[in-house]
């Protein structure tokens, strides 16, 4: 099977590395020089293009994977081989999808999908296999979707290591994902942002502040694309957390200690289950 990867970022990159040495003809899209030359050189892909018009004419599954708006113009702008696949990794479906669908050519199949699975870091240096591995997959199920393509993108995204895929509508995807994927973010954000730096903080953190911080590391461009086309959702996450936060300064202000540990309690059973 030929496959192009448009966009050699940590994500993009990733997919390259996961598919080496699994039987594909891979081939890489991307704008700067050096990455596809250094994909090329590690033997990751067969070859790079800037542009990628005559290869995408060529490409069997083709993996975009860049921000929301640029994944809608690079369909636009290109024309794809019948009867082939194009799959995403963009974070939120129903806005984006909607207008996927109304430019995409009949003859060629979209599959949205949701690699939950990334890095702080940016660019093909940062890219790993093994961040795909026993990792979330989402699949987003349109109705003008075949069975049989769906049925093709969870074996293939399992080949590269995923352990759980699940199919969801993109109302579903962007109501999860603006909890466990958006809403994170911003408690990160508004964490760090919200020391008062009085001290020299980073000689006094341990694990929590650095695991809860990590991705605060953030893509201004991408990130605020992402909660603007999600808004609504987002929203009443922030709220529902907003409330639990609430119940914690409540036990605090009145001396609570059995609500404080009622909270504790509840937490920790909660976080044992997301293991299981």
């Amino acid at each position: 099977m030929i496959i192009t990867v448009v966009g050699l970022g940590v994500v993009g990159g990733s997919f390259v590395k996961a598919l080496k040495g699994l039987g594909h003809q891979v081939y890489g899209i991307d704008i700067d020089k050096k990455t596809l030359q250094k994909a090329k050189d590690e033997g990751y892909i067969i070859e790079g293009y800037q542009d990628g018009k005559d290869i995408i004419l060529q490409t069997d599954l083709t993996i975009i994977c860049l921000y929301p708006s640029l994944v809608l113009d690079f369909i636009k702008n290109n024309k794809f081989k019948k009867g082939s696949i194009i799959t995403d990794a963009v974070g939120v479906k129903s806005y984006f999808l909607q207008e996927a669908m109304n430019i995409i050519d009949p003859d060629v199949e979209f599959v949205s999908g949701h690699p939950m699975a990334g890095r702080e870091k940016r660019g093909f240096e940062y890219a790993s296999k093994e961040v795909f591995k026993n990792a979330n997959y989402i699949l987003i199920e349109h109705p003008a979707n075949n069975k049989e393509s769906i049925v093709f993108m969870e074996d293939f995204v399992g080949t590269l290591g995923f352990k759980s895929v699940k199919i969801m509508s993109p109302q579903a995807h962007d109501e999860i994902i603006s909890f466990t994927s958006q809403l994170p973010h911003a408690i990160a954000v508004a964490l760090i942002n919200s020391d008062n730096e009085k001290y020299d903080t980073g000689k006094y953190i341990g694990d929590s502040y650095r695991d809860l911080t990590r991705i605060a590391n953030i893509s201004e461009d991408l990130w605020s694309e992402l909660f603007f086309r999600n808004s609504e959702n987002l929203l009443n996450s922030i709220v529902t957390f907003e409330a639990q936060l609430a119940l914690i300064k409540k036990a605090l202000l009145e001396n609570d200690e059995q609500l404080l540990k009622k909270l504790f309690i509840e937490s920790s059973h909660r976080r044992e289950k997301l293991e299981k």
